[in-house]
């Protein structure tokens, strides 16, 4: 596979530097970040961004997530290897990445979830993780960014 361009944030770099300064803030929310990482290899999946699932899978193994935990993560809610809060924080993460596939996109049920899990500033770092993602899938995808030419 072979990307349309180059990344649109290497072509305007400082779009690359705003994107990064806001991932910086969020990791400060309190969101652990196994947490973050999961929701963004969620996100990525759903949106067939396979530069970011490729990276965050990769990243998940060198933070010591086991296998079945990764591979898990298309089916979290089947898979045994995820806590309370994981299932929550991914559970939030599949209504706001989907956000037209139902008429309330993020149902009370979902929101109370996830805010019975994590305190204000984790929730506030948790929606930024997941809009972040979605920004950096859409413009991966979008540019046919190959899977493996991101390090980790």
């Amino acid at each position: 596979m072979k990307a349309r361009m180059n990344n649109p944030v290497m072509v305007i770099p400082e779009a690359l530097q705003a994107l990064l300064a806001v991932g910086q803030a969020a990791k400060k929310g309190g969101l652990p970040p196994q947490t973050a990482l999961l929701v963004h290899l969620r996100a990525s999946q759903i949106n067939g961004c396979g530069v970011c699932v490729d990276m965050h899978s990769r990243e998940l193994r060198k933070a010591g997530a086991p296998d079945e935990r990764i591979f898990g993560v298309a089916a979290w809610r089947e898979s045994p290897y995820f806590t309370d809060p994981e299932r929550a924080a991914l559970a939030l993460t599949e209504a706001a990445t989907r956000l037209a596939d139902r008429a309330d996109a993020v149902p009370d049920d979902i929101w109370g979830a996830a805010a019975g899990h994590f305190d204000e500033r984790a929730l506030a770092a948790l929606l930024i993780e997941i809009a972040l993602i979605n920004a950096w899938n859409r413009l991966n995808a979008a540019s046919r960014q190959p899977a493996g030419s991101v390090p980790v």
